[in-house]
């Protein structure tokens, strides 16, 4: 049995495709969604506001890992925290005592909810998520941490709303963020009224500097970017030019300058599709600066301030 979510211009169009579905499948019509693989949705036709919650689950992941009573904190990690393989268990008897640890359910149950509604724990389960083959106890720790902000801050939904529908992306890297493979960080976020993709993960490659792992980050946000774009097109309507924001000055200069050679003869072709993309004006690149730069949180623990700021502005508030 599966569920899913029919949408359309108006209730005859969706009535109708039901009744194809219904012609083809055993199917029951629930009638207006208000939940969907553990979100819940919550409307007001009025303001013309819809929120995604997962309150419940994450209730349920905080009780499963006794966690419930736990005192919240207010950031997933503190600023300049690390981890790293050397904190793994060097012994047998230590494996043996981390093997009764459920640091890897812990860690998956976290990262569905990142994956569907909590933006900003990304870099956080990103960074314990790494250490799955063989955690220590400062990794479960760190596990533990990220449970103590949930724990305040389960009611928070993603809230989509207004009138104003314009696609904004933001890009950030964190340079040899990594301490193991000393790989960068990519991190990207794009709103439209609230954060609708977000990601955080490892570079396949070792950046040789700063410039090189932000125009690398830059690549794949273009390439989400671009598939952004044409699914508004699909579903809505002609889609303006998506506008690209970066806190790098080299590496837009690397993306609209190809005779800037020195620092780039020995990237990758595959990273130059971001020339491609500025040239035919797909994608807008532009300069932001790094205060104002949302995706700052994606790759690296921040203060307090800008961590709530950022979180305000992808859309998340209690519900």
């Amino acid at each position: 049995m599966d569920d899913m979510l029919v949408a359309g211009p108006n209730k005859d169009r969706v009535q109708e495709l039901n009744a194809q579905l219904a012609r083809e499948f055993d199917m029951k019509d629930l009638g207006p969604a208000n939940k969907i693989i553990g979100m819940q949705i919550y409307r007001d036709r009025k303001d013309r506001k819809i929120w995604l919650s997962q309150k419940n689950y994450l209730r349920k992941i905080l009780r499963r890992f006794n966690m419930q009573d736990c005192k919240p904190i207010s950031t997933p990690l503190p600023m300049n925290f690390k981890l790293s393989s050397s904190m793994s268990p060097s012994n047998i008897t230590k494996r043996m005592k981390m093997s009764r640890v459920p640091y890897a359910s812990a860690v998956e149950s976290l990262m569905f909810a990142m994956i569907c509604t909590r933006p900003d724990i990304a870099q956080a389960v990103g960074t314990v998520s790494r250490h799955m083959a063989n955690p220590g106890i400062e990794h479960w720790n760190a596990v533990k941490r990220i449970l103590r902000y949930i724990r305040g801050t389960s009611d928070a939904a993603l809230c989509y709303g207004g009138s104003e529908f314009t696609v904004r992306g933001y890009v950030d890297s964190d340079f040899v963020g990594d301490l193991d493979k000393r790989k960068s960080t990519t991190g990207y976020v794009f709103t439209i009224v609230g954060a609708v993709s977000w990601i955080s993960k490892l570079q396949i490659v070792v950046a040789l500097s700063t410039t090189e792992a932000e125009y690398m980050a830059a690549t794949h946000a273009f390439k989400e970017a671009i598939w952004i774009k044409r699914l508004i097109e699909e579903l809505v309507h002609k889609q303006e030019n998506i506008v690209l924001f970066c806190d790098s000055q080299s590496a837009l200069h690397i993306a609209r300058n190809p005779t800037f050679h020195s620092r780039t003869k020995h990237i990758g072709v595959q990273y130059h599709f971001v020339r491609e993309v500025v040239e035919d004006g797909s994608v807008d690149m532009q300069k932001i600066h790094t205060k104002e730069n949302l995706a700052d949180v994606m790759t690296k623990p921040i203060n307090t301030d800008k961590f709530i700021w950022c979180r305000s502005s992808y859309g998340l508030a209690e519900t």
